[in-house]
């Protein structure tokens, strides 16, 4: 762990979480990442949506002299950055295309006078020599790179323009960089840090788990009434459902619409106002509900969306585990739902094999199979996530449709010890399908070219079929004992916990696999957070949402759902109680504390 600078900024820092940001402590890894990052080092940060990424540059920027600047890749994140930020006291700005040359200029002069604190800047204009020029003339004290995944070329979500910030390095060799992201496997984290030339860095990857979703896969056989059925237990709920193309976008909204349902419609084919207007309509709770492509949510940081429904299946397992994380960023209980046809995957494989073969197609290939599995998955569909970012658990999370609705099991170790034993044999450096076709005794020519039919654990598995195989091999990927290396063309190999399943020193059980996926039972978890007053938290929602209309801001930048949660259950009546509740800063107490104490005297009295 980097030692501080200093040793008063440790307590500024705690300072500065709490007066500012309302927060009583850290949560798990901050305090190092900070540490780290206002000891000047450079920083790796990969963690899980709601988890509290921003923080990690937010304080070491407050606690250090000088300017931090933040590469975001949309306008409409750094909008909302900026703007919780200012409404938390501090000074933050952005500088996009959209704005008039005047605003430029003065934002220009005021981080020249120093009186800037954070400045988002897109990819794009980073790289310009002009700005390059003027930011050696700031001096900035670090650089976060927010969203780094897109820097790497094995990333979900590869943005060349992001590819040219690493050139930083030779511009500003001495100048701190944090670079953090939700989504990275080992391949895709080892692409950023060399692309951005970290130099030794302090890396922090955080769990990847967001125990408060919980992850349902349904059978897709009547879409619309799937979805319809389902909504119906989420009235006045905030909810995002993804599809995958823009014709099935308008059809999903215009039904939705019909029958009532405050809903909007996003996708890249709408021109760019009425894009603006859906989201800011969302963001401020005038629409509960937002029917998209992939094209809507990197820039959503709002923080109450209680589903993520997807009406067919994602093109990888990073855009999934993205998407569904929009929900429950508050830490309240949220839901993920996804219809499945395997007729939807064939199509996504067909428009695969139309692009040009390269790299480029295979790590596309290689997730959309991920994707696959996981849907087909009879291991507890967290430990599929979790696993497939290296964050290797066996324990199933009881909060998934497998969990609640567990298939067969049966004594798999003999199973997995062979398909274990096989992958070991041929060198760990095969694919699934040739695994099987060994473990199967395939006769073709590629094996005997290779000689594996001569091994001994040629055809050990011809008792059983090749759906069984590949069942298991995905089930012990899911498990963490296999991983596929994509820089490999996705060859399986063991990893440490397969050892003392090899030796047999422990029991292994397996799904039985379910070569037709029966329905799971509907997901109706509730909103919870304890003991707290459903009353005062509706009247405390209704004022929010006055104040926000108001001040012109999202509701949640006022105060986010957990926040009027925990004041409906505290019920606090001067200032010093209010700044007890996570979430309400020095600033936010000043600025909206009145009127929610006022609210909550009233309702006590009236009860």
């Amino acid at each position: 762990m980097a030692t501080l600078v200093e040793a008063g900024q440790e307590t500024e820092a705690i300072q500065i979480l709490q007066e500012t940001f309302g927060y009583q402590q850290f949560r798990p890894g901050q305090d190092s990442i900070i540490q780290a990052a206002i000891a000047g080092q450079d920083c790796l940060v990969v963690m899980p949506t709601g988890g509290g990424k921003s923080l990690c540059y937010q304080i070491p920027a407050l606690v250090q002299n000088g300017l931090t600047l933040v590469v975001s890749p949309l306008i409409s994140l750094m909008k909302d950055q900026v703007d919780q930020l200012r409404a938390n006291g501090v000074n933050a700005e952005s500088l996009n295309s959209s704005q008039p040359r005047e605003l430029q200029q003065q934002i220009f002069q005021a981080c020249r006078r120093g009186e800037i604190k954070l400045l988002y800047v897109a990819p794009e204009r980073l790289m310009m020599e002009s700005f390059l020029d003027t930011l050696s003339e700031w001096q900035p004290a670090m650089i976060a790179v927010d969203e780094a995944h897109c820097i790497s070329q094995w990333g979900h979500d590869f943005r060349p323009e992001y590819g040219a910030i690493g050139r930083l390095r030779e511009r500003f060799p001495h100048l701190p960089i944090m670079a953090l992201t939700a989504t990275a496997d080992s391949t895709t984290r080892h692409d950023i840090l060399q692309r951005l030339q970290l130099k030794n860095p302090f890396i922090q990857i955080s769990s990847f788990d967001r125990p408060n979703i919980r992850y349902t896969l349904v059978d897709k056989y009547k879409p619309t009434d799937q979805l319809l059925t389902y909504l119906r237990d989420q009235r006045g709920k905030c909810g995002i459902i993804y599809c995958n193309s823009r014709a099935k976008v308008e059809d999903t909204t215009a039904r939705l619409q019909s029958r009532g349902w405050r809903v909007g419609a996003y996708h890249a084919g709408l021109d760019a106002d009425e894009r603006a207007r859906v989201q800011e309509a969302f963001q401020r709770d005038d629409l509960h509900i937002v029917v998209a492509t992939v094209a809507f949510g990197m820039g959503i940081n709002k923080p109450n969306v209680r589903f993520v429904f997807h009406m067919d299946i994602p093109r990888n397992i990073e855009s999934y585990y993205q998407e569904t994380g929009r929900a429950g960023r508050d830490g309240l209980p949220a839901e993920a739902m996804m219809l499945y046809d395997p007729a939807d995957m064939g199509w996504l494989r067909r428009c695969l094999d139309e692009k040009s073969p390269g790299v480029s197609q295979d790590i596309e290939r290689h997730k959309l199979n991920a994707m696959g599995a996981f849907a087909e998955a009879q291991t507890c569909r967290r430990l599929v996530l979790l696993n497939y970012f290296g964050e290797n658990r066996q324990a199933a999370c009881g909060n998934c449709d497998i969990c609640l609705d567990p298939p067969r099991r049966y004594d798999g170790l003999v199973d997995a010890q062979k398909a274990l034993s096989t992958i070991y044999r041929v060198g760990q450096r095969f694919g699934m399908g040739y695994i099987v076709e060994v473990l199967r005794g395939a006769a073709n020519q590629r094996i005997k070219e290779f000689g594996h039919d001569k091994l001994p654990v040629y055809a050990i598995g011809r008792d059983q079929s090749h759906e069984h195989w590949v069942n298991v091999l995905r089930q012990l990927i899911h498990l963490g004992l296999v991983t596929q290396n994509i820089s490999q063309h996705s060859a399986l190999q063991l990893t440490e916990s397969a050892r003392p399943v090899l030796r047999g020193e422990l029991p292994l059980q397996l799904a039985v696999p379910r070569i037709i996926v029966t329905k799971t039972r509907p997901m109706t978890s509730r909103i919870s957070g304890g003991n707290y007053d459903k009353k005062l938290f509706a009247k405390l929602r209704k004022l929010r949402k006055a104040i926000a209309d108001e001040e012109n801001i999202p509701p949640y930048v006022v105060f986010n759902d957990a926040t009027l949660i925990e004041l409906s259950e505290i019920q606090p009546h001067s200032p010093s109680e209010m700044l007890g509740i996570n979430g309400i800063g020095q600033r936010k107490l000043e600025r909206f504390g009145r009127p929610f104490m006022q609210l909550i005297k009233q309702h006590v009295d009236e009860e």
